[in-house]
Parts: C-alpha cells; structure tokens; sequence
C-alpha cells in the first residue's frame, strides 16, 4: 500500500540523527515522505539533515528541513507560523525528541534532572499547545508522541528523569485524547523499546570501550525475545499506521515496539 498520508502536512520533531543510520525520527520523516506526505523535518542540527534526504531517495523533495530548539517556545511558534504560512494547514504532529542522561535522585543534579524533563516530556507539551488550535479549526488531526518502555518498567538502566519523563509522555497523550476526542484529533503514542538506533551507539560509545560496547550490545539482545534488534524503521512504521486514517478509531492508547521484551517474565 502507498499513499497513506497522501495530501497530509506532518511536523516531524527530532528528524535528524546524532550519527549514521535509523534514528527514529529520520526513519519517521523518510516513511511519511514516501507514503506521500509533505514533511517539516525539524532538528536543532541541520547537519544531520543530509543523511535524513539521502536516505529519502525520490521523495525527498516533499522534506522540508527546518532547524528549531523545540524547548523554546518563541522558535516553536515561529516554525508552526512558517508551515502555515506556506502549506495552510497542520494535519500530522511527531513528536520525538528526547535523550537519557543516567542516575538516580542522589547522584543526578538538579540542573539535570529539570533539563531532563524539559528534553523529553515538556518539548510534547509545547509542541501541542499551538498546533491543537489549528488541528480544532481545520476539524481534526493526529499527534503521535514517541516515549519509551523505560517509562512503563524498569529496562536495566538507572535513568531516573528520562523514566520519569517518558512515564509523563504516556499519560499525557492519554489525557489530551480523551480531552480532544470530540474535535475529531487522536493523539497515540509509540513505545519503543531497546532498539539498535545512532543515539544508543553514541552514548555506549561515549561510555564505554569499544569491547564493552560489543558486549553490552548482546547483553542488550539477550533481553529481547525476537532474535534480533529492531531500530528507528520499526518506531516509523507504528507511527505512520497511527497517523493514517488506517487508525481512524485508535486513540489514547499505546503501540509497544520491543520485540517482546517488556512482557517477558524474567
């Protein structure tokens, strides 16, 4: 099946990528490029742009890179004004953004605890706030926020603010899709679990040597019932399927992308 985001405008947060290869919102902005939408690809490092309309192939002429901090309010106005202003209309919001940082409450500071939450949970609300009016005048809309098993259960990492923030992403989506039910927007989150991406290489690299790497990449596999890890493609294609009229009566609820991990017994 192709065209099923036909005609659609989609703001896709987080589209580039810290290194080579899937990153979930790279993955979602190419995904929704080829199934026909015209896509808003928004990172604070146009840099990583280049690889996000390399890998677009043929439908990267419907990408718009569009460089924004989305944890600033004034440069998420500005960027919703500019999509308005030229496509007239706001039908698909992803919002990706996010980053752990590890510890718990004793050793992580208070700085980081609040940049934490500001990164991974009040970037979705600040994103919603003015594309919602629109999605209400125009009579409808789909917003997908992507979270993380980590905010449902313990994945073996202690990443207290990142847990805590993504748990927040989950029930956020939760209420603003009951609330907003009757303007005829669903609003559903993708849960991905422990997925090979660029990020996850950049922070093992940053953290270990290249042989603990190795080994806490199997260690990562071992947990995962499917016999391999899935990557940034596997959050796209739960994405686009919540954000096509496919899911036209889904909303308020989650897709879990794990590989079986988070409902293994041990």
């Amino acid at each position: 099946m192709t065209g099923r985001l036909q005609g659609k405008v989609a703001i896709i947060t987080g589209a580039g990528c810290v290194g080579p290869g899937w990153g979930n919102g790279r993955a979602t902005a190419v995904r929704f490029a080829q199934e026909g939408a015209t896509v808003w690809a928004v990172d604070i490092d146009m840099s990583s742009m280049d690889e996000t309309l390399e890998r677009a192939g043929d439908a990267r002429a419907a990408i718009t890179p569009y460089r924004c901090d989305v944890t600033d309010s004034g440069a998420i106005a500005q960027l919703v004004a500019d999509c308005m202003a030229r496509d007239g209309r706001i039908d698909i919001l992803v919002n990706n953004v996010g980053t752990p940082v590890p510890g718990g409450p004793v050793a992580m500071s208070e700085a980081a605890w609040q940049r934490q939450l500001d990164i991974n949970l009040s970037t979705v609300f600040l994103m919603c706030k003015p594309v919602i009016p629109i999605m209400q005048a125009q009579g409808g809309g789909a917003i997908v926020n992507v979270a993380s098993t980590s905010g449902q259960r313990f994945t073996g990492a202690v990443q207290v603010g990142y847990a805590a923030a993504k748990a927040g992403v989950i029930q956020f989506s939760r209420v603003v899709a009951v609330e907003h039910a009757k303007d005829n927007i669903r609003i559903n989150t993708v849960v991905p679990g422990q997925l090979h991406t660029p990020l996850v290489d950049a922070i093992l690299a940053g953290n270990q040597t290249a042989g603990d790497v190795e080994a806490l990449l199997k260690r990562r596999q071992s947990r995962i019932p499917l016999p391999f890890m899935g990557d940034g493609r596997d959050t796209a294609n739960a994405a686009l399927f919540l954000a096509s009229e496919e899911a036209r009566f889904i909303t308020g609820t989650e897709i879990v992308v794990d590989g079986g991990m988070s409902v293994r017994c041990d």
